[in-house]
């Protein structure tokens, strides 16, 4: 059985499911990167609760591989503490938010072992962009480190369209790493996938229905 046929995701919805993201979550941002202390505070169970966050975790047969964690309508404070360095000096973060239905995505993380897999990473944002989508979400936000040798920039940029907007130093994780900030326009990137008809279009959109078809046309 291919590597494909064996990854899937699950929305993170009881506490066995956190548990399982929480494995990830250990392994990678405090273990190896040492980006958190405790990895408990970065999927607290009221998590489960909220209609404003969705987490996701991907599984290579049981075992849990990749979680990724989709943040809705992310308050603008957030983003105005962290003393953003715009890339380009013509646009106005504040008003491209309140224009835009903007979901972040953060908390991408792969386990070293299926890291280089890329329908490990696929998996996760075809799961996240699915649920996305059907509630009408128009864009995605999201932070990389510049320095990070695992970061998903290039993923992120070549494969999904995200276009870096923003640098800025500080963020919510500890690392002295400048983050940069991407926006991915999804009706944009979906067009642009689709045109070129390559597998990662037809595996994102995989088990769609035309309403959610029809949302990005």
């Amino acid at each position: 059985m291919s590597l494909r046929d064996r990854v899937s995701v699950t929305r993170v919805e009881t506490p066995e499911q956190r548990e399982q993201a929480l494995e990830v979550i250990r392994a990678t941002y405090r273990d190896e990167k040492r980006w958190v202390g405790d990895e408990a505070g970065q999927l607290p169970p009221e998590d489960l609760e909220r209609d404003d966050v969705s987490w996701f975790c991907a599984f290579v047969d049981d075992r849990p591989v990749g979680v990724l964690r989709v943040l809705y309508d992310p308050p603008l404070e957030l983003y105005a503490k962290y003393g953003f360095e715009l890339l380009d000096r013509g646009i106005d973060v504040e008003k491209f938010i309140k224009a835009h239905r903007i979901a972040e995505v953060g908390r991408f993380a792969v386990i070293p072992e299926y890291r280089k897999y890329i329908v490990v990473v696929a998996a996760l944002m075809r799961a996240a962009s699915t649920e996305t989508v059907a509630r009408g979400y128009t864009h995605y936000i999201t932070d990389v480190f510049e320095d990070d040798p695992h970061s998903p920039y290039q993923f992120h940029t070549r494969v999904m369209g995200f276009e870096p907007v923003a640098t800025h130093e500080v963020g919510e994780l500890n690392s002295s790493s400048r983050r940069i900030t991407l926006v991915l326009d999804l009706k944009a990137a979906y067009r642009r996938l689709r045109a070129k008809g390559t597998w990662i279009y037809r595996f994102l959109t995989e088990g769609w229905d035309e309403g959610l078809h029809r949302r990005l046309v």
